[in-house]
């Protein structure tokens, strides 16, 4: 049975190496993996909340949808889209917020952060949340449930989100599922092997720090240029040098193979100069993603084929929302009127149907009769002395229909009564 795994993709920003490797690489290889039914969508609503320049966002949203595309992520296979071209998760994510108690959202960690900041700086503690901010877990939530999700790989800071999400799944069954589980509880999948890529100066690889190494972007100057910049120790060429620890090398490993990292190390430790390594290193590297990089500039020049993928993928996973949107709403109350009268008229038509009463008379002793729909007597039983007696019949009538020697007196045909016992066997 297969399985589903849905993964946001953040829309804001550029993407570099560290990216590649520490998310997209690991992400593309699982959507390959049998059983698996993979949903990748870009978060442009999630954006909404902390850019306001509508430019950069539309001009980000492409730039990353494109990346991935190039990096190697086949459309054909997995469902890719564009979250806002998806109209049935904002509806969800009402539906969602009409049982999600506030003060669950006032522990997300977003939220208190914001507030932490705002107080510190002497202001109002809401001074800077919007509601967007506020409610943000509540659209990731609408998000995952949307496509009844199994996993959703996250960093250790969206573990709190994936568990305010099984909450509110639990509080939506609880109250309209009428015993069905119309929501699968998604779990976190924290993955703690993760390969974090050092960079240029040998701390993590983040924009923050402007110490990244671009991925497509610049093209393969902007790759040499930025390498040229990692930092090594002073040994020169010709001197032995120690791998262990360097950026550098660690660099070279996250793309090579097994038996071109031992070369590399034996190399250095050999006296190879770093110039030459980072030239071996930009070589490396530009040799995986060089094709990777003509695919996304293709895709950059040509929106119309990104935009053509992008709805392909909007079509499938639509294909998934509408119907179950439907499910939903209906589950909630909100139907068509024709539903709803229908819906009436068939438990009436149910509470319409021959019925078995069973009671006591005067004489101490235990009766039943069996009554067609609208009230006519069908059959009239004996006196027993025992109502446990009373009720053995009226179950084994139940089950088997007529039953020859039976302690009744028939008051209607033969007929009637056959049909008004099959409606029992029948229900």
């Amino acid at each position: 049975m297969s399985h589903r795994v849905l993964t946001g993709i953040t829309t804001t920003g550029t993407l570099h190496l560290g990216n590649y490797v520490g998310a997209i690489r690991p992400a593309i290889a699982a959507s390959r993996a049998s059983g698996v039914e993979s949903f990748f969508f870009m978060a442009d609503f999630h954006a909404l909340i902390k850019c306001d320049d509508p430019d950069r966002l539309a001009h980000s949203s492409r730039s990353i949808a494109a990346t991935w595309i190039a990096a190697g992520l086949d459309t054909d296979r997995v469902t890719l889209y564009r979250q806002s071209d998806i109209p049935e998760i904002p509806e969800l994510t009402w539906l969602l917020t009409c049982v999600t108690a506030k003060g669950q959202m006032n522990r997300a960690h977003a939220y208190k952060a914001a507030v932490d900041a705002a107080t510190a700086a002497g202001e109002e503690p809401d001074a800077h949340v919007s509601m967007g901010l506020f409610s943000y877990p509540v659209l990731m939530a609408a998000d995952i449930l949307m496509f009844n999700a199994h996993k959703v790989p996250v960093g250790k800071d969206q573990v709190q989100h994936i568990e305010m999400a099984r909450d509110v799944a639990q509080r939506f069954n609880h109250l309209f599922g009428r015993g069905q589980e119309l929501f699968v509880l998604p779990e976190a999948v924290v993955d703690a092997e993760m390969e974090l890529l050092p960079g240029l100066d040998g701390r993590k690889m983040s924009k923050s720090y402007d110490n990244v190494i671009p991925l497509f972007e610049g093209g393969a100057q902007a790759l040499k240029d930025a390498i040229a910049r990692v930092v090594t120790d002073s040994k020169l060429p010709g001197e032995p040098k120690d791998p262990e620890g360097q950026t550098l090398v660690t660099l070279y490993d996250a793309f090579a193979t097994p038996e071109q990292r031992a070369a590399f190390r034996a190399a250095l430790r050999a006296g190879l100069g770093w110039g030459e390594a980072k030239q071996q290193l930009v070589a490396l590297i530009d040799g995986q993603i060089g094709p990777m990089r003509a695919r996304y500039a293709e895709l950059m020049a040509h929106p119309e084929q990104l935009e053509a993928i992008l709805q392909a993928g909007a079509v499938k996973a639509r294909a998934i929302a509408v119907p179950f949107l439907k499910t939903l709403r209906e589950a909630c109350g909100l139907r068509p009127y024709t539903a709803t009268a229908s819906t009436a008229a068939a438990k009436a038509e149910k509470v319409a149907q021959p019925v078995f009463k069973q009671y006591r008379e005067a004489d101490g002793k235990f009766y039943f009769k069996l009554l067609s729909a609208d009230g006519t007597l069908l059959l009239q039983s004996h006196a027993f002395e025992q109502g446990r007696d009373a009720g053995q019949w009226v179950a084994r009538l139940k089950r088997e229909g007529w039953v020859a020697d039976a302690p009744v007196q028939r008051e209607a045909s033969e007929a009637d009564v056959a049909a008004a016992l099959a409606a029992f066997q029948e229900a």
